[in-house]
């Protein structure tokens, strides 16, 4: 059963490794298809790569620095003292202990929709934040396996590893939506006099072309990537949060109560939805997305966790009962 348990994890981490790789190859070929469009020089296009990855930078630093606290100030957050949630502050620092990390701050955030989710640069930066629902309708062991999760996200880095791979997704954008506007207002590609004697012309035209293609195509492929990227965490953190707890059952029949509860949160948004311990926009939302969704389907990640254990998968009506519904 180890085997399973840390095959899972490398798994899980190998190909979310291989997902933020490709974005960065999307970035670099979108920047040198640009480049080589706008000169017709092959050092142009390794010019426009190096831009877009200083935009990354640029980004990454505000991000890195002041992006939690942004996070917890639009999602209502409010930080808590152990004597206001002695309760919460005692699992949390159970948590911590079990994956060696720094006690992070813990904020609440007023709302009857059961969830959380982790913040900050590094274990040292974190916040965590818990809904008001999320105390009232889980037991102790399931608010464990809650706690688990979102502290396995700091153990694993996985904040930071989102940020990166969110900042380059932002410059693929960023990069794209330039071109376009660009050859839109009539910028055009600059040739050079050698490539007008000779063929380079030609190559320059299939350039332009490529570019146009990638600049519409690469941000809805990275974008998808990403998303990709975050479902492969939530495995992981899963994973993790059994790891921390020894209890598989808790997040099993947490993941099950807070799916179907039918409470909508109204603090989150399309920005910060991966964030969440489960996918805090519901189906039947209008802001809803299938295609986009930033969580696996949560008899998946149910059934993920019933392999550590050798118990039978789940089917999709099962899961209710799982939580006492039904």
């Amino acid at each position: 059963m180890a085997g399973t348990f840390y095959d899972q994890m490398a798994a899980n981490r190998r190909n979310s490794f291989l997902l933020a790789l490709a974005v960065v190859v999307i970035l670099g070929a979108l920047g040198f298809s640009i480049g080589y469009a706008l000169t017709g020089d092959p050092a142009g296009g390794l010019g426009a790569t190096l831009f877009a990855i200083a935009i990354g930078l640029v980004m990454s630093l505000g991000s890195y620095f002041v992006g939690d606290q942004i996070v917890l100030t639009v999602s209502g957050a409010k930080e808590v003292d152990e004597a206001a949630t002695p309760q919460l502050f005692n699992v949390v620092r159970e948590m911590t202990l079990a994956a060696n990390v720094p006690m992070p701050r813990v904020y609440v955030i007023d709302d009857t929709a059961p969830n959380a989710f982790a913040t900050g640069r590094d274990p040292a930066h974190a916040s965590l934040a818990i809904t008001t629902g999320l105390l009232e309708k889980l037991d102790r062991e399931e608010l464990q396996g809650v706690i688990g999760h979102e502290m396995s996200h700091v153990r694993n880095l996985d904040i930071r590893f989102s940020l990166i791979v969110g900042v380059l997704v932002g410059s693929i954008a960023l990069l794209s939506d330039f071109f376009l506007r660009w050859t839109w207002w009539g910028g055009g590609p600059r040739s050079r006099s050698s490539d007008r004697e000779g063929g380079g012309g030609a190559l320059q035209a299939v350039m332009v072309v490529v570019a146009i293609v990638l600049a519409i195509l690469a941000p809805i492929a990275a974008r998808l990537v990403q998303l990709a990227v975050s479902r492969q965490r939530e495995y992981l953190a899963d994973a993790s949060s059994v790891d921390l707890t020894r209890n598989p059952h808790g997040i099993e029949r947490a993941l099950a109560k807070i799916a179907a509860d039918p409470e909508v949160l109204e603090v989150a948004n399309r920005a910060t939805q991966h964030l969440y311990f489960t996918n805090p926009i519901k189906k039947f939302e209008e802001r809803s997305a299938n295609l986009f969704s930033t969580h696996p389907p949560i008899v998946d990640r149910i059934n993920r966790l019933r392999q550590l254990t050798g118990e039978r998968p789940l089917a999709a009506a099962e899961v209710a009962p799982l939580a006492g519904l039904d």
